[in-house]
């Protein structure tokens, strides 16, 4: 509950929001992953049942307990994390880039602390994962799939600003009527840092016929800034996307692990830079800060790295 987080995690959370720019989501695991180590350390200074750490009341912690943390302390709590609560590696590296954002934040900028007990923290080691895309045959597959329904023109054009613009869920979420200039998309990103994004004639198109075919006919659509809308009469969430997305996976018969909105702007990605995208134009459609963030979604399969191997001129002396 709101009133059981110390003083000290509030400011902290109000900075990230307010300084850092992070979206509210983001300061919602922040906490949450914070309020569990706070827990988690005065479960073992109490001798309390780490099957009790939920009921451990932390409204009481201050500076001078924070100062008592050691990077001990810290590892035995991703321990707990691993052993436990059976957290995946990649969540035990987000609880330990929160905990180190924390001391940095109450060294660095607050001057509470003179030793800083998660300088030398050490993440756990993330394994590189198989990324998970359609290639073009794949994705017409998917867009063949969608359905002829009530939501169909809706539907396809969503699809078509995830596969060529490459935009966030949340993003496309969040368009507005208004957020159209002739062929141009301004895009509220992470931190609400706005980018503007070209609109190709297939999105425009398939978003021309959704508003003359579909959008109007939607009770109250002409009081409403949205975009997309739902049947309603609202804004669409992330959580029905992604629903809308699973169906038409599901529809396609493509065989992969999971197609979500994510996964959709991954493919748009892919095949934008096998088409002849360069990382920086990537970059700035994807509304990436670091180029480095950008490189994840550059990939190639090994055919095509052997094919250029062979396409070298070299290649043909004898």
């Amino acid at each position: 509950m709101q009133r059981e987080i110390p003083k000290i995690l509030k400011d902290f959370l109000v900075y990230l929001t307010t300084i850092k720019g992070k979206s509210l989501r983001t300061r919602k695991e922040y906490e949450y992953d914070l309020k569990l180590f706070f827990r988690f350390l005065k479960a073992i200074e109490d001798d309390i049942d780490p099957g009790e750490i939920q009921t451990i009341n932390i409204s009481d912690i201050n500076i001078e307990w924070i100062r008592e943390v050691t990077l001990e302390n810290i590892y035995l709590f991703l321990e707990y994390c691993e052993v436990q609560r059976n957290n995946s590696t990649a969540s035990r590296a987000r609880k330990a880039a929160t905990i180190k954002s924390f001391f940095k934040y109450l060294k660095g900028k607050r001057r509470l602390l003179e030793y800083n007990p998660a300088d030398e923290l050490e993440s756990p080691k993330i394994g590189k994962k198989k990324p998970i895309y359609m290639n073009q045959q794949e994705a017409e597959q998917f867009i063949a799939a969608i359905r002829r329904n009530n939501h169909y023109y809706r539907n396809f054009s969503m699809v078509m600003f995830f596969l060529n613009l490459g935009i966030r869920v949340s993003e496309l979420c969040n368009l507005n009527i208004n957020s159209i200039q002739g062929n141009l998309l301004s895009v509220i990103g992470k931190g609400d840092k706005e980018r503007t994004v070209f609109m190709n004639n297939v999105c425009l198109r398939s978003l021309e016929i959704y508003k003359e075919k579909e959008r109007k006919y939607i009770h109250g659509a002409s009081n409403h800034e949205a975009l997309f809308l739902s049947q309603k009469g609202t804004r669409l969430t992330r959580q029905t996307v992604a629903k809308i997305i699973k169906q038409i996976k599901e529809d396609a018969g493509i065989q992969k692990e999971k197609i979500t909105p994510h996964k959709l702007r991954h493919t748009s990605a892919t095949i934008m830079y096998k088409n002849g995208a360069d990382i920086r134009s990537l970059q700035h459609i994807l509304g990436h800060t670091s180029v480095s963030t950008t490189q994840i979604y550059t990939h190639v399969e090994d055919k095509e790295i052997q094919q250029v191997i062979d396409n070298n001129p070299f290649n043909h002396l004898e």
